[in-house]
């Protein structure tokens, strides 16, 4: 089964429907419909689906049942299951209306013959993980324990128990890379499957530990003394049998019945009329109120639960522009229009390097024109002449750039960009739907695809349906006209109808109100100036370095090599495990969900403090990555008609409203290694300009100290102290003055500790102290800044409340498993609570200074350029005209976007280059 990548960061929700209407039947009482139909387990199906949904929101989901018939595995042992009794009656009557309600609830419901739920739940779960989801998967089967990894977790909503890797290990004592011998070892008697004779939990465990793997138990059989080693002795043969019996399996062939995860298993919205139906038919009396509540015709749960989106009576019209007739008519209808959604096709994903291929329109809902002007298909000409690109767009370029006609798309930022490519600065842009759907719920995905599911109950017509995918993909401009209309206009159709449904939700809530036009619409402005300015590059000291970058790594892999005692790949964790843990005899720190040990990126880090190799390999990575990602692509992606870097913002994907780069990404350049600063210094300014770095200080410990109103906190920010420093003299008890430099580093790793949710273990394991130690420096922290504890407590129960928290401009951050999720997720999300309302404060607080900023620059009619964020810095390229009054003006006109408790200090420095100016 193909997965496409584009489903990173997004979750995947299983449900074992045949392990729960098993124990639904077993649970629930004997109850009886109106017309005295059976329906315990149909109740306690709907009841588990409809909490799990609400409890674990997903983008897509299944809940799987086992199709009759036999399957593999009792080809393999024909005693598989043999002694199960057939299914009772009550509970055969009621298959068809658990599957009817699967389906009215918006689950993707799966039987495959020929194969168990258990194996297809195990197919899909590595595929998702594969492709980078969150997987969650419903059970009361201990089987399935075998899944779990970092990305895959259990859930049973029969007993609220969340198994993660840590989970399993502390329930069954080996972690889930030993499930399978775990169970092959003591049997398993749900699906007479027998393991050792008189091997029960505690031995099995005892042998694990011992042996490591059931590899190692049989290897080591003749050794184990008694009966029961006797036994184990006896079930040699059939072990691995055994074995394969109970591993579930992650490859099965599920065509036809599952395309991809996203063409098959997207979650839809409730069908109500249909759940109207089973519920009257069945009297669930409470869940008929329900509906009588919420009205029939609106969905059910989540955000789009007060959505306004119109519903089309009939099938959409929409047309192809092929004549300057069509096109006065359409020019007609979005010059006089209150709003018109507006979309662009072309030939790129990168905006500055892309050409028009054609534009589309709607002004009415359910009514869509597309405008094609450079297709270049075999079906072109005779009736199908497009009209000429240079003609149109000098028609419509009043239109375009007039602030009065208003425009709604789908992240416009990408739209303005093209259009800059033919001269035309596109204005009016009133509403962004991906802006919308991010300021109302930034935890989910915001492409119009998913946003047209979820608040539309619509499958759009897919990228790849019409331009295919891999090396067989074509170009839009290859696509024929019929094909690119349907999907072009349906673009700009679905944009005005998520607008409708969007809006509306945004309006009865002031603060993301706010968030949405004054914050998130003016940055897309900005971000659009910024992204076009780019910035200059020193492409032969980046050469240079590059060059002293790869010298440097070939020596660190020749000393890696002595050390070691042998030529290896040092990017291998399987040849530097066997030469860490067998030739050099290093400690294990911790071991893999498979029971090896580790060699991750921790591991590293706590070796690297008493032995050489390992901080050598550290190194090795650091350099490679730099030398990977920056000294030698960076030169690359020089615009060759600029001769500058342009990156893209996105804006639309931290959840904390925090931007992020790509292509290349400017925010993650190292700044603590002298090899990540040297970096920095091929960013330049051009001839005749000074690069200018102007950055917050200390801006999230400043809004901490707003936030929680702590008094002691609040004074030393007036007196314009050093804020560590000061902290110190609180939690030691002396004066500023007789502060140490390391009582300045202690207080310094608590302040920010504090923010990021640090525990007394964290912080002992930072400053190298017993957690004893740590716990003292804590509560005396606390003692002396009482307001900041105050606000962690209150913030946690706020965020339980509500799911969410809020920046100070009324940012929503949600936190979808604050209650919800597994002890070390809800555990993070309650550290997420507590540092996401600074997070985005500042966020907020850079997007109102470029803002600001940019404002200033337009008024003036200055030539300075804002060319990069990062983070809570804004680098400018200033002509050295301005650079006095720049550097003079930005200090204020940063500070002042905000009236907080304690003044935005912001540091300004410049230099030739970034390196420099920071």
């Amino acid at each position: 089964m193909f997965v496409q990548s584009n489903l990173k960061g997004q979750t995947l929700l299983l449900v074992d429907g045949s392990s729960y209407l098993y124990r639904a039947y077993h649970a629930l009482p004997n109850l009886r419909s109106p017309n005295a139909e059976p329906t315990g387990a149909l109740y306690g199906m709907i009841n588990m689906l409809r909490r799990l949904r609400k409890d674990n929101p997903a983008q897509y989901s299944a809940c799987v049942f086992d199709a009759k018939g036999k399957t593999f595995r009792e080809d393999w042992y024909p005693a598989y299951k043999a002694h199960r009794s057939s299914m009772p009656e009550d509970l055969v009557q009621q298959l068809e209306p658990i599957h009817r309600a699967v389906r009215a609830l918006g689950w993707p419901l799966l039987m495959v013959d020929g194969v168990e739920a258990d194996d297809v739940i195990g197919t899909l779960a590595q595929q998702a993980e594969q492709a980078g989801m969150k997987v969650i998967i419903s059970t009361g089967d201990k089987d399935l324990t075998q899944l779990v990894t970092s990305q895959i977790t259990l859930v049973n909503t029969m007993s609220n128990e969340v198994l993660d890797e840590a989970g399993v290990k502390q329930k069954f004592g080996v972690p889930p890379g030993l499930i399978v011998d775990y169970l092959a070892l003591i049997g398993d008697t749900s699906d007479n499957v027998p393991g050792v004779e008189k091997c029960g939990p505690k031995t099995a465990l005892k042998w694990l530990t011992q042996y490591a793997s059931l590899a190692g138990v049989v290897e080591h059989a003749a050794q184990i003394s008694g009966a029961v080693g006797e036994n184990l002795r006896r079930a040699l043969d059939f072990l691995p049998l055994a074995r394969k019996l109970i591993t579930v399996r992650t490859d099965c062939v599920l065509e036809p019945q599952i395309q991809s995860i996203e063409a098959s298993l997207a979650m839809r919205p409730e069908a109500q009329t249909e759940l109207l139906d089973l519920f009257t038919q069945y009297g669930f009396k409470s869940w008929l109120q329900e509906l009588a509540a919420a009205g029939v015709a609106g969905p059910a749960n989540g955000a789009s639960s007060h959505s306004v989106a119109p519903v089309l009576e009939d099938a959409p019209h929409y047309e192809s522009i092929l004549s300057w007739t069509q096109f006065d008519i359409w020019l007609e209808k979005i010059q006089t229009a209150t709003l018109t959604a507006f979309d662009t096709e072309t030939t790129a994903l990168d905006p500055l390097r892309a050409q028009l291929v054609g534009l589309s329109f709607s002004v009415e809902v359910g009514h869509a024109a597309y405008l094609p002007l450079a297709h270049r298909g075999p079906d072109i000409g005779g009736e199908s002449a497009q009209l000429p690109r240079d003609a149109v767009l000098e028609r419509l370029k009043e239109w375009l750039q007039d602030p009065t006609k208003k425009k709604v798309g789908q992240h416009m930022k990408y739209d303005e960009q093209v259009l800059a490519n033919y001269g035309i600065t596109l204005a009016g842009i009133e509403h962004d739907t991906l802006l919308q759907s991010y300021v109302l719920e930034s935890h989910r995905s915001h492409d119009m695809d998913s946003l047209a599911l979820r608040h539309l109950d619509l499958n759009t017509i897919k990228y790849v349906d019409i331009c295919g995918k891999g090396a067989a993909q074509i170009g839009f401009d290859q696509v024929p006209l019929e094909q690119a209309m349907q999907y072009a206009a349906e673009d700009a159709d679905v944009t005005l109808r998520l607008h409708h449904a969007l809006y509306p939700q945004l309006s009865k809530e002031p603060g993301l109100l706010h968030v949405y036009r004054e914050i998130e619409m003016p940055t897309a402005r900005v971000l659009r100036v910024m992204e076009r300015n780019g910035v200059l590059i020193d492409t032969q000291l980046l050469a240079q370095q590059s060059h002293e970058l790869g010298t440097r790594l070939m020596q660190v892999e020749k000393e890696a090599h002595t050390l070691a005692g042998g030529p290896f790949n040092l990017s291998s964790p399987k040849q530097i495990s066997e030469i860490f843990f067998e030739r050099l005899q290093l400690p294990v720190i911790k071991k893999t969900p498979g029971g090896a040990p580790s060699t991750d990126e921790e591991v590293l880090q706590r070796l690297a403090e008493d032995y050489p190799l390992p901080k050598l390999l550290l190194e090795h990575r650091t350099l490679s990555k730099l030398k990977t990602t920056y000294t030698d692509k960076l030169p690359k992606m020089v615009n060759p008609q600029t001769g500058r870097v342009h990156t893209n913002y996105a804006q639309a994907v931290a959840v904390t409203g925090r931007l992020a780069s790509n292509e290349p990404n400017l925010q993650n350049i190292p700044v603590r290694t002298a090899e990540g600063r040297r970096i920095r210094a091929a960013f330049i300014a051009a001839p005749g300009s000074q690069i200018v770095s102007a950055d917050y200080s200390q801006i999230e410990l400043r809004i901490m100290a707003h936030i929680s109103g702590d008094e002691n906190l609040l004074g030393a920010f007036a007196r314009g102290e050093d804020i560590h420093r000061a902290s110190a003299a609180e939690i030691f008890g002396i004066a500023l003055q007789q502060v140490s430099d390391e009582e300045r580093r202690v207080a310094k790793t608590i302040n920010f500790g504090l923010i990021y949710g640090m525990s007394v273990f964290g912080l002992a394991a930072n400053l190298k102290l017993s957690r004893d130690a740590a716990k003292v420096y804590i509560d005396r922290y606390f003692n002396r800044y009482p307001g900041v504890a105050r606000y962690m407590d209150e913030t946690r129960v706020r965020a339980k409340e509500q799911g969410y928290v809020e920046t100070v401009f009324g940012r929503r951050l949600w936190l979808p498993e604050i209650n919800g999720g597994s002890g070390p997720r809800r555990q993070a999300a309650e550290r997420a609570a507590i540092n996401a309302p600074m997070q985005g404060t500042a966020a907020d607080l850079i997007k109102l200074s470029m803002i600001a900023v940019q404002q200033w620059l337009y008024q003036g009619v200055r030539q300075t350029k804002l060319i990069m964020q990062v983070h809570d810095e804004l680098v400018l390229e200033v002509p050295d005209a301005e650079l006095e009054e720049v550097r003079a003006c930005l200090p204020t006109l940063m500070g002042d976007v905000a009236q907080l408790r304690v003044p935005l200090v912001v540091e300004v420095g410049v230099g030739k280059n970034w390196e420099e100016a920071h």
